[in-house]
């Protein structure tokens, strides 16, 4: 008893090379192909998208070289800004040195104008209660009295004479 499956069958053979190349064709047309289109979109997609971040990375590295170029050179406008500023100030502060310093003087002027002027009163009134002292004293002396015509006169006369003696 021999089974027929074990036996070699040269018709089963041909029928199953033509099957399996039919089934192959059929798989080729209706799977193969449209998988092979597949993975070659695929790799384009890829190639696509490593193609890109290349680019960006260029253009990230562009970017940086820019914005430190950029930074550099707002720290340069800032320094300078800030130098100017400083400059100003100075200058400023100097201006207002001056001008405190001139009303200082102004002041100091005005001040000692007042007391000249105050001194000179002083001196004049001092002048003029001496001289009436010294017609009060010398009325006593003479006992008699001195009008008041003779009395102008002495102290004109008395203020002539301090005047003359005095040291300019």
């Amino acid at each position: 008893m021999t089974n027929a499956l074990v036996q070699p069958d040269p018709g089963l053979y041909v029928w199953t090379i033509i099957v399996f190349v039919g089934l192959l064709l059929a798989a080729n047309k209706l799977f193969w192909k449209p998988l092979m289109v597949a993975v070659r979109d695929r790799e384009d997609t890829i190639r696509k998208s490593l193609d890109d971040a290349r680019q960006a990375k260029e253009e990230l590295a562009r970017l940086n070289v820019e914005s430190q170029r950029i930074l550099t050179e707002a720290r340069k406008q800032a320094d300078v800004i800030l130098s100017e500023t400083r400059a100003d100030a100075a200058r400023f502060r100097e201006e207002l040195k001056q001008k405190a310093q001139t009303e200082a003087a102004g002041i100091v002027k005005n001040a000692e104008k007042q007391i000249g002027l105050e001194t000179a009163r002083a001196v004049q009134l001092i002048r003029k209660e001496a001289v009436d002292l010294s017609v009060a004293i010398a009325s006593k002396i003479l006992r008699r009295d001195v009008t008041s015509q003779d009395n102008e006169r002495l102290i004109e006369e008395t203020l002539r004479e301090l005047d003359s003696t005095r040291p300019n």
